[in-house]
């Protein structure tokens, strides 16, 4: 798990997006998976998945506010969380600014249809180059055609880590694009789901209302966050140290 700490991106959420703005001006490829607890965890148990994880093709940024308290206290100066959905929506308004296109695979037909209609509404000078539903596709004819419409974002909607050794499995052979994959952010990008309110997004809460809003999740959370506080603990106790 130590590698994956070392990847991460340590500049504010500021500094990043003017990142990811110069490669999709610049047509240029990125690859950017944002990291929860969960996330360092399942590469742990998952080896394919970790080697995505520690591949110099990939930028891991904060997004859970796990990591970025179990970064400070290893000594890494991380400042604030950059979540998925916020960067989605900033990347949409680029895209839009610059005419850009986009790729969207993942979620429920229902739910991606209403995100291309807000798309398509919002952000009317965004080309839709391309879309799948996450349940009557197949992964590898979803990404050839991916492939051949060479779009500039390529958003993939299936839970971790299957979207990120999709997208790890074709970012080589794409031309260019943002790859990223984005979990459940279709649904509150579309407005199907709310997001947390402002004060638990602000108070970096928005675990705790999902939790409050499906009950279901305490089992995934425990199991995954508790084992993580510990290898931080055993990564401290070690006396492990980073660059800063």
């Amino acid at each position: 798990m130590q590698k994956y700490f070392e990847k991460l991106y340590r500049e504010n959420s500021t500094e990043f997006y003017k990142v990811v703005c110069k490669d999709l001006q610049n047509s240029q490829k990125a690859f950017i998976i944002t990291a929860n607890p969960e996330t360092f965890m399942m590469g742990q148990e998952n080896k394919n998945f970790g080697k995505v994880l520690e591949s110099k093709n990939t930028i891991i940024i904060p997004d859970g506010i796990g990591i970025v308290k179990a970064a400070n206290s290893l000594g890494i100066p991380l400042t604030e969380r950059i979540t998925g959905v916020d960067l989605v929506s900033y990347l949409l308004n680029q895209a839009n600014q610059m005419k850009k296109s986009i790729f969207l695979y993942g979620a429920k037909n229902e739910v991606l249809t209403t995100f291309i209609n807000k798309i398509k509404l919002e952000y009317p000078d965004i080309n839709i180059s391309g879309y799948y539903d996450g349940y009557s596709s197949k992964d590898d004819d979803v990404m050839e055609d991916m492939l051949k419409l060479k779009p500039d974002i390529i958003l993939v909607a299936l839970g971790i880590p299957r979207q990120e050794l999709l997208i790890n499995k074709y970012y080589d052979k794409a031309q260019k694009g943002i790859f990223i994959g984005v979990g459940g952010s279709f649904d509150v990008l579309s407005g199907t789901k709310k997001r947390a309110p402002k004060f638990f997004v602000k108070c970096n809460l928005e675990w705790l209302y999902r939790i409050v809003k499906e009950p279901s999740r305490i089992k995934r959370f425990y199991r995954s966050n508790v084992r993580f506080i510990k290898i931080i603990h055993k990564l401290k106790k070690s006396g492990v140290t980073f660059e800063k």
